[in-house]
Formats: C-alpha cells, sequence, structure tokens
C-alpha cells in the first residue's frame, strides 16, 4: 500500500484514485499532500476497475466475493468491475475489528466483522465520485445519481476511472448514510459470480505452490516420530547421494525441530529426507495410546471438574426425579485434512523477511517470526495468496509451520528462498488436531416427562493452553472453546451443571472446523433424542418445549423439520433425524435421511437445512457453505479418526484417514431465514449439526443410541 508517496505524486504517476477509510474514526479529512488515510479499502483504477483490498484470507469460503459485494452495493459499481485483492499484513489498518488489535481470519467472524466497515467504504467512495462529478459538471449533488458503476446527471456521464483523480481532491466524509436495505441490489437480491471462479477454473489463482523465486529451494522435512522427541543426531551421507539434493540441515523451533533435506524440486527432497537417518531423544516424547487417554479421562470424568456453568440444584433434582438417564460420549483426534497441505516460502534478506503463504494469523505469524529471526515486526513483510482450505490449521497460535520454514531459512544461511513442503504424511503425521474429549451427562424427568435435571461433564485438552489466546479465553480455569455449546445450551432446564477438566498432554491440539461445538453438538443433541424417547415424546416437540426463550433456535429447527416433512413417514428404507445447534452467533437445523447399504454401511441420503445468520449478503454462498460444512462434518462422523499408539500416529494418509468422496455427498437443500439482524458467519455452523442429525436418525431407525464418533 502507498506509505511514502504524497496521495497527488501518487495520482500523478498511476491515475488512480485509492480510498482508505479509517473506520469507525469520525472526522477524517483529506488534505493535499498527505497520507490519504491509515485504513485502505477501495482502489479505483483509470481503467474503471474497483478493487478491493480484503483483509481477510479466501479459502475457499467465499471472502473475496462476499466483502466485495458490501462495497459494491454502497458504490453501486457494476459487478464486472469488481477485483478482490489480499490486503498486506497490517494491524493498525487492517485488524480484525472482533480481536482488537490483530490481524487474522477465523471463528466465522470475516463478513460479520466488515459488515458495516466495508459498507462505509464504499459509501464514502461513492460520496467523492458524487461530489467530483458535481464539481466538474457544476451542477447540485442532488442531480447526481450512480448505477452500475456510470455517474450520471440530467444531461452527463463518466465512468469511475475517469472521475477518480479528481475524487481523489474531495474530502472524505467522515459517516457517509447507508442505504436503507429496501433499496439493495447485490445485498441478498443476487447471486454473482465468485470473483475467485475463474482464476481458480483457468489455473491462474495463485497458491504457495505457484510461488517460483530465482534461485529457491524446496525443503522436505523429518520430523520426529513421537511428539515432544528432539533430534540428538542425523546421518546425511545417503540423502546427499540422491541427484540433486543439495544440503541437510537441522533446525529448531520453539514448536518443532528436524531436519530439512533442501533440492531444486519436491520430489527430489523428498526422496533425499527419506533416505536420512537420525537419532532422537525421546526421553520427553509423549507415549501413550489413545485407549489409554480415554481410559484416564474415564476416570476424571467421575471426579469434580470446574465449573463452567451453574443453575438451580442439580444433586437434588437428579435424587428427585422421576427418572433419570445416563450416558457417555467418545470423540478421537481429528485431522484437519485440507486438500493443501501445510507450505510456506521464506526469502531472509539483509533488511528484513518475506512470506508468501495462504496467511490466516498474520499479527501472530508476522511477531513470532521476528522472534525467532531476532527481526522487528515490520521487518516481516507476509504476502497473502490463496489457500487450499485450512478449516483451522493455518491459524495456527503458535505459527509451527511458518516458523519451521523460517528456521530452515536462517539454518540454510539464508542464502536462497525456501519453500517448505509437506507431504500429506507430514501433514497427518505431525501436524496439529482436533482433542479427543470425553462426555459424561446425565439427566433427570419429572413425572410428565419434562426435563428438570441436566449434568454434563467435559473432559479433554485445552486447545488454548500455552498460546497467545490463553489470556483471552481462559478465564478461571476454564477454555471457553472447550465448554461452547455446553455452557450456552439454549434449552430451558431449571436445573444445570455443566464441569470441565482440562488435562495436560503432549499432543498437539488445535482448533478445527467450529472447534468447541464438534463434539458439544453431538453430545447435547444426541442425548436430547435419548431423553426424548424416554419422555415418550417426538425430538420435535421436546426441544421445541425448551426453547421459548430462544425464538431463533426454534424458528430453523420448526424451518428444517417442516421442509423435510417431519411428522409423514419417511421415504421407504430410510429414518429421519434432527438437531439444531448455534455456533459463531448462526443458527443451524438440520434433518437427515438416512438408509444402510446391503453391507451394513451408513449411507446419507438427504440433508435439510436451515440457517439464519442475519442478512444474507450472498445466498448462493451461504448455500455453498452450508453443503460444504456438512461435507466436512460427515467425514468426521462416519469415517474420520486420528488413533496414537504407543505415542505415535497410526494414520498417514487418505487411504487410512478416507474423506467423503463426491459420490457419497447427500443431496442438500438449504433455506435461509429472513433476517435484519447483522450477518454472522457461515463458514463453520453446518458443521457440528450433521453428526447428531444422522446419528439421531440411525437411532430412530435402529432403536440403539450411538455414543462415539466415528459412527463406522
Amino acid at each position: 500500500m502507498i506509505q511514502n508517496l504524497s496521495r497527488r505524486d501518487f495520482l500523478k504517476s498511476s491515475g488512480a484514485l485509492v480510498l482508505g477509510v479509517a473506520l469507525p474514526v469520525p472526522g477524517l479529512a483529506q488534505s493535499k499532500g498527505a497520507s490519504f488515510a491509515p485504513n485502505a479499502f477501495v482502489r479505483i483504477g483509470a481503467d474503471n476497475t474497483v478493487t478491493v483490498i480484503v483483509k481477510h484470507l479466501e479459502m475457499g469460503q467465499g471472502t473475496y466475493t462476499g466483502l466485495p459485494t458490501l462495497v459494491a452495493e454502497e458504490l453501486d459499481a457494476d459487478w464486472s468491475q469488481i477485483r478482490a485483492e489480499g490486503a498486506p499484513a497490517d494491524a493498525a489498518r487492517y485488524n480484525n475489528l472482533f480481536w482488537g488489535q490483530a490481524q487474522g481470519t477465523g471463528g466465522s467472524t470475516a463478513l460479520a466483522n466488515s459488515y458495516e466497515q466495508l459498507r462505509k467504504a464504499g459509501a464514502a467512495a461513492r460520496a467523492m465520485l458524487v461530489a467530483a462529478a458535481a464539481a466538474k459538471w457544476e451542477v447540485p449533488v442532488s442531480e447526481i445519481r450512480v448505477q452500475k458503476g456510470v455517474v450520471y446527471s440530467k444531461t452527463q456521464k463518466a465512468s469511475f476511472g475517469e472521475l477518480a483523480a479528481s475524487a481523489a481532491d474531495q474530502p472524505v466524509p467522515a459517516d457517509p448514510p447507508l442505504k436503507d436495505p429496501k433499496r439493495f441490489v447485490y445485498i441478498g437480491k443476487a447471486n454473482l459470480p465468485r470473483t475467485d471462479a475463474r482464476a481458480k477454473s483457468t489455473g491462474t489463482a495463485r497458491f504457495t505452490q505457484d510461488v517460483k523465486l530465482p534461485g529457491m529451494l524446496t525443503a522436505v522435512v523429518l520430523h520426529p516420530p513421537r511428539f515432544g522427541a528432539k533430534l540428538q543426531s542425523f546421518d546425511a551421507a545417503k540423502a546427499k547421494q540422491v541427484k540433486g539434493v543439495l544440503d541437510a540441515v537441522a533446525f529448531s523451533t520453539p514448536v518443532t525441530n528436524g531436519v530439512a533435506v533442501l533440492a531444486k524440486d519436491y520430489w527430489t527432497a523428498k526422496k533425499g529426507r527419506d533416505a536420512l537417518t537420525a537419532q532422537w531423544d525421546e526421553s520427553g516424547a509423549f507415549k501413550l495410546g489413545s485407549e489409554e487417554i480415554l481410559a484416564q479421562y474415564r476416570k476424571l470424568a467421575v471426579t469434580p471438574g470446574t465449573v463452567a456453568r451453574k443453575d438451580g440444584d442439580v444433586d437434588s433434582a437428579l435424587a428427585g426425579a422421576a427418572r433419570t438417564l445416563e450416558a457417555a460420549y467418545e470423540f478421537p483426534y481429528l485431522a484437519h485434512a485440507s486438500m493443501e497441505p501445510m507450505n510456506c516460502v521464506v526469502a531472509l534478506g539483509a533488511d528484513g523477511c518475506e512470506i508468501w503463504n495462504g496467511e490466516q494469523f498474520q499479527t501472530i505469524d508476522q511477531a513470532m517470526v521476528a522472534q525467532l529471526l531476532g527481526l522487528k515486526p515490520e521487518q516481516v513483510r507476509l504476502n497473502m495468496l490463496y489457500a487450499g482450505g485450512s478449516f483451522g490449521r493455518r491459524a495456527n497460535p503458535l505459527s509451527d509451520f511458518v516458523l519451521e520454514a523460517a528456521a530452515i531459512a536462517k539454518a540454510s544461511g539464508g542464502r536462497a528462498p525456501v519453500k517448505l513442503v509437506w507431504g500429506r504424511e507430514d501433514d497427518m503425521r505431525a501436524g496439529f488436531y482436533r482433542p479427543i474429549y470425553y462426555h459424561a451427562l446425565k439427566a433427570g424427568l419429572d413425572a410428565q416427562g419434562t426435563l428438570v435435571a441436566w449434568k454434563h461433564t467435559i473432559v479433554g485438552q485445552s486447545i488454548l493452553a500455552g498460546t497467545a489466546f490463553e489470556p483471552m479465553l481462559v478465564k478461571d480455569g476454564i477454555d471457553a472453546t472447550s465448554v461452547e455449546g455446553a455452557s450456552n445450551l439454549p434449552y430451558s432446564i431449571p436445573n444445570m451443571l455443566v464441569e470441565l477438566h482440562s488435562p495436560k498432554l503432549g499432543v498437539p491440539v488445535q482448533w478445527w472446523r467450529s472447534v468447541g461445538s464438534t463434539h458439544t453438538a453431538f453430545a447435547t443433541e444426541c442425548f436430547l433424542d435419548e431423553l426424548a424417547r424416554a419422555a415418550g415424546k417426538d425430538p420435535l416437540a421436546f426441544r421445541v418445549a425448551l426453547l421459548g426463550k430462544h425464538p431463533r433456535h426454534k424458528a430453523v429447527l420448526e424451518l428444517a423439520a417442516q421442509k423435510a416433512g417431519w411428522g409423514r413417514p419417511a421415504p421407504q428404507g430410510r429414518s429421519r433425524g434432527l438437531a439444531v445447534h448455534e455456533s459463531f452467533n448462526t443458527f443451524v437445523a438440520q434433518v437427515a435421511e438416512v438408509s444402510k447399504t446391503k453391507d451394513g454401511n451408513v449411507k446419507v441420503e438427504r440433508v435439510v437445512c436451515a440457517v439464519d445468520c442475519g442478512v444474507a449478503v450472498n445466498p448462493n454462498i451461504i448455500a455453498m457453505q452450508m453443503e460444504s460444512g456438512i461435507g466436512y462434518g460427515l467425514s468426521a462422523a462416519l469415517m474420520g479418526r486420528i488413533t496414537l499408539k504407543e505415542g505415535v500416529v497410526e494414520q498417514s494418509n487418505f487411504h487410512d484417514y478416507p474423506v467423503l468422496r463426491m459420490s457419497e455427498m447427500p443431496r442438500v437443500e438449504t433455506h435461509i431465514v429472513p433476517s435484519s439482524e447483522k450477518p454472522t458467519g457461515v463458514g463453520e455452523p453446518a458443521t457440528p449439526v450433521i453428526a447428531p442429525a444422522v446419528a439421531n436418525a440411525l437411532f430412530a431407525r435402529e432403536g440403539k443410541p450411538l455414543r462415539a464418533l466415528p459412527l463406522s
């Protein structure tokens, strides 16, 4: 972005209008010769293109379409003019408004935190174009109108590009008025083509793997076989016998350590890595298996935990209940398994470091790399490229693979740029995982079958312990991400207790698409079905009766049920199950229709999904993300599982960590609840709902509750 040139000097050389709107700071004015503004979101070129500077990573979720929609709406641009460009690392200008002074993408916040900010950026640009046209044509501003990228008076017209230079001389409105939603042309009204579709279809979209720098070397790493092991020594003799291998270097970061083999291409580096031999100090390595971990968790679950929520007197209510039920639910470690494994390009120079990758956590990665290399954060330049999925993995609060790339570049002498490439096996065995969890629940029903008591104990690693987020999100011993969806359960139950145990293990863990809701939604919604059956009530009616204080939950649940034909017989050979859950302030209900194949495998035939995400900015992207979240959730529900044996990850690739294939994807129908509430995120909220909906359908079919994932 422009920092050292004056505005007028820049315009002389480019003939473009660059609009940086410092929002929500009021009273910002533009003066000749001054830097235009600390935040820059809109750039209007002399060629009539409108480039929206997007501060959030595009990793498939539609950010590069959703955020430009907001600008195009208020600017009255034609959609064909719109371009999207990733913002540089600059937390002062591009901070995530929900995270304070930190730049990054996650928690389904991209559109939600930018909704008003980018609308105002577009509205301000429009006002300046209108003012420029009025001055040029010597007519009142009231006579100017803008439509599809053209500015009109009664007798004249001009494109944005033709007015860009003169518009830059106009003052920036302090608080430009926004459109009445009744006048929206794009928001919620049109299924706009994605701005990234053509580039991704033609292969011109730039991912990390596409970066090629002069003299660049590719690094492939030999990681320890067990978490926590340290490199003692290595022998690179056989690796260097592989033609094309240039070097092998040991490296260490606060998070990882190992040996990197460097070559001109990936395959040569991989063959060299595979020929390496190394000795590891495993005195501090983690050596438990998955079953041993769960055995420990079961013992913890019967002891008092840290209280996350307490209403009424649960013990007395359970003692006085006409009937009590108990259930325990088990969840394995899960890999993120994005189609693009971890990778990063680092170039070291005399004045700092430059990085290219699908950058998700700019502020954290910038600070961590600077600390590792002994630089100032501003000396670490980050270039945000497309990412082939993430599901939370690239938002690592410990910056593991980014630090690894920087450490390898440093260890190799900084003589050439380094592209770190993890293969699928590295991604599966040396990554970070959704933790194992164990849930123990007990509930009480009165004589009328009304739910009067609910006790819920959760056991699982904290994903925030030891990270920069711990001080913010771990309060009084409660990791908010471990209990979300449980501590804020919407059902009206007079006596409720939610407790948490957060054991510390040596397995690296991290958020995974929809975070805590990945397990809390399954445990709570499956237990609700068990309680409904015990009470002799329909699962839908049982829930609706408990949702009187939560109309948005109730509305999506009733809409999904109505559209799915709940209450009518399911098609022959199929059974139905439902679930409802709120995550990231978005409400999702799903009804799953399930059958079984001749060999007994579960087949999900149809999913009806209802979503309330506030204002539906891009209805087609909302539908895409509901489908994406359902597909991702089904992979975990039906087959996802990372297991440890003596501390070693047993899975290595998609042959033993399968994901849902296209042929296995059910028909999905998405229904959006009309809303005037501020928009909320849709990248994650569909994922946690599908597993309990499917499990409840199987429960309805076979009469046996399913209490462990994966269902297979």
